[in-house]
């Protein structure tokens, strides 16, 4: 099945110059997501993986899909201000002058344990070499980053040096 002909392309979104690729009618589509979620299975399964970690919100969707097939448990990256309990907060930049920030509880992740990062894209690779770094400084071995989508034209890999990438998708 070619994924690609289930990713709706929205043009100037959200701003001109921009070709949006929306992941959303994949998801909606029964064979096309289970196909998506099987490739990236695929990729992980001799992993060994103890923790799935995913920002929100698709690597929530893809992440606790990923994480109960695998056997492993699910870990929220969540936007500032939305965790009950104690956080693990990281500031990143994401591009000129521009940062963000994200947190995971501080309970979440354990020393030695083997974490995957899951999302639905990878461009420039700011989000997900944060989460990266978060799993890094609470201990967790991060042993693959594993997306949906992948635009190589932001070189999102070349920031990721170092971790080993998959992306099922690549454009």
């Amino acid at each position: 099945m070619n994924l690609k002909d289930k990713v709706r392309v929205i043009n100037d979104f959200p701003m001109p110059g921009i070709r949006y690729r929306d992941i959303t009618t994949l998801l909606q589509d029964p064979q096309a997501y289970r196909e998506l979620v099987d490739r990236m299975y695929e990729a992980l399964k001799d992993d060994n993986v103890d923790m799935v970690i995913g920002p929100e919100a698709r690597g929530f969707v893809l992440g606790a899909t990923l994480a109960y097939l695998l056997n492993a448990g699910f870990v929220p990256i969540r936007r500032p201000g939305r965790l009950p309990s104690q956080v693990f907060r990281y500031e990143y930049q994401i591009d000129q002058g521009r940062s963000d920030t994200l947190e995971v509880h501080k309970d979440a992740l354990h020393s030695g344990q083997r974490v995957v990062v899951v999302d639905d894209l990878l461009a420039t690779g700011s989000t997900a070499l944060a989460c990266c770094e978060m799993a890094k400084r609470m201990g967790a071995d991060v042993v693959k980053v594993c997306f949906a989508m992948e635009m190589t034209m932001y070189s999102g890999r070349d920031l990721l040096e170092g971790y080993d990438v998959f992306s099922a998708i690549k454009y």
